[in-house]
């Protein structure tokens, strides 16, 4: 069955398109799904819930959702805007049932104040229109020569996402609704001090029915995902039980862009239980009607019909590195309360046979892998379940943060219990700690007896290379890329 979308798209000109009914069209972490290429806007590359470790705010939650992968410093003259077509959501199960009960929605808009220069001789100039986003330097205190203007609301929706109750949230020091969005890094003579001017855009925004605010942060940051990324996809062309430590980290010079929410712990756990699940997707418009002749007063496209999700992620290296490679984009397309549909990959891994062929280490011989069920989709028994089957990443707000200096990047395998899998910190070596527990770390060694082995890919992450204070993510790399530098070894010792 095929019906029919006609979209006006200017004076004299209208689209017809047949829209198929839908079936999963396509799409995330750093692009680990074919369809989701397509589409890097709305790429989500990280996911991290943990309780925040900044002095004096133990009583919040902290989540991290970063979008648009592989940002250059270098890469102008547009940089990375987000899609104003898309919608971006960040969703809370808080009752362990697999479904949204809390969700934040973003949207963006992208202003262009077609700033204009008098060209030409005396008497006969023009006004033109530059063609860059802006005409001189910006500071914190003085936008004035920006070109192009981003920014976005926030919704907060109660129940489903798509039918509940929806609240508009405001920033409490103007009772706006709109927020605005700090321009990407281009360098220093553009924005001579881009930590003091991103600082400048973070916001309290009051909550229903909460006497705490949120705080709230929206822009780009240096990427905080930590991997050996080239090397990893030959084939693991590396020593897997090398150094922890001696590879460089392919992403050190990328940024992507962050939605940072601080969250009081008593509004996300209001329904009695410690433990909430989180993750993040992004969706479009199911139809796409291309302009053949854009100008100033028409867009490059016109986007209609329903919603239609293209990119989902939580746990991070899931899509990645478990899911089959033709059922990555039916993940990105569906939610939680579906996911005995990717059960199979869970319970029966092919990572591990992979690594046996390619190294000569024996893969665990226990099927199916009711660590990794605990790991993925259900919590780990005393620390983090909460009932749930699906792949949510759940963290127990009763487990009091590690403050920064004091975590070990290996989290629970580690004895770190406010690490990953409980939640996910910036600084938790999620590359290290899936590979050991893929190979069966936490199984004992008569059915995984290469499972206490240390793998690595030899890119170290640990809280040494983040912040200790909101948005904890650092100012994105800028101008040109720089050095990378040392990392600080794990609390504990790296190993």
């Amino acid at each position: 069955m095929r019906s029919s979308l006609v979209y006006w798209i200017g004076p004299g000109l209208a689209l017809a398109l047949s829209v198929l009914p839908m079936a999963a069209p396509a799409p995330s972490s750093h692009g680990e799904a074919p369809g989701i290429t397509k589409t890097p806007k709305i790429d989500a590359t990280d996911f991290y819930l943990f309780r925040s470790y900044e002095a004096g705010r133990g009583d919040f939650v902290t989540v991290v959702a970063n979008y648009y992968p592989l940002q250059t410093p270098e890469g102008g003259p547009n940089y990375f805007t987000m899609d104003p077509d898309a919608l971006y959501e960040i969703h809370f199960d808080t009752n362990g049932d697999d479904r949204e009960n809390l969700t934040f929605q973003f949207r963006f808009t992208n202003t262009n104040r077609r700033q204009a220069l008098m060209i030409g001789p005396p008497g006969n100039q023009q006004s033109i229109e530059i063609p860059l986003r802006q005409s001189g330097p910006i500071s914190a205190a003085n936008t004035d020569a920006l070109n192009v203007v981003e920014s976005y609301t926030l919704k907060l929706v109660t129940g489903d996402r798509r039918s509940g109750q929806s609240t508009d949230l405001v920033n409490l020091a103007t009772g706006s609704p709109v927020f605005a969005k700090p321009v990407d890094n281009s360098g220093t003579k553009s924005i001579p001090d881009y930590a003091a001017y991103a600082a400048a855009h973070i916001y309290n925004v009051a909550l229903p029915g909460s006497t705490q605010p949120m705080r709230l942060f929206v822009g780009q940051r240096k990427d905080p995902f930590v991997v050996n990324l080239g090397e990893t996809f030959d084939l693991v062309n590396l020593d897997p039980v090398g150094p922890p430590d001696a590879k460089a980290n392919t992403l050190e010079n990328k940024n992507c862009t962050s939605f940072v929410l601080e969250i009081p712990i008593s509004f996300l756990t209001a329904s009695g239980s410690p433990i909430i699940g989180g993750w993040t997707t992004a969706s479009l418009r199911q139809a796409r009607a291309l302009n053949p002749a854009p100008d100033a007063t028409r867009r490059a496209s016109v986007e209609g019909g329903a919603l239609v999700q293209q990119s989902r992620l939580s746990m991070p290296l899931f899509n990645e590195l478990v899911v089959g490679l033709s059922d990555k984009d039916r993940y990105n397309t569906s939610e939680p309360k579906d996911d005995a549909y990717f059960r199979k990959y869970v319970t029966n891994p092919t990572v591990p046979a992979l690594l046996q062929v390619l190294f000569g280490v024996t893969a665990p011989t226990l099927f199916p892998r009711a660590d990794l069920v605990q790991v993925f989709l259900t919590g780990v028994p005393g620390l983090n379940a909460d009932g749930g089957q699906g792949e949510i990443m759940r963290l127990n707000t009763g487990i009091a943060a590690a403050p920064a200096g004091q975590q070990n990047r290996l989290g629970v395998i580690a004895g770190d219990n406010a690490g990953y899998p409980n939640g996910r910190r910036p600084g938790d070596d999620v590359v290290d700690i899936t590979i050991r527990a893929a190979m069966g770390v936490l199984l004992d060694q008569n059915v995984a007896p290469s499972g206490q082995l240390p793998y690595t890919d030899g890119a170290l992450c640990n809280d040494s290379l983040f912040d200790a204070t909101f948005p904890y993510l650092r100012t994105p790399v800028g101008g040109a890329p720089q050095s990378v530098p040392t990392v600080v070894g794990a609390a504990g010792g790296a190993k």
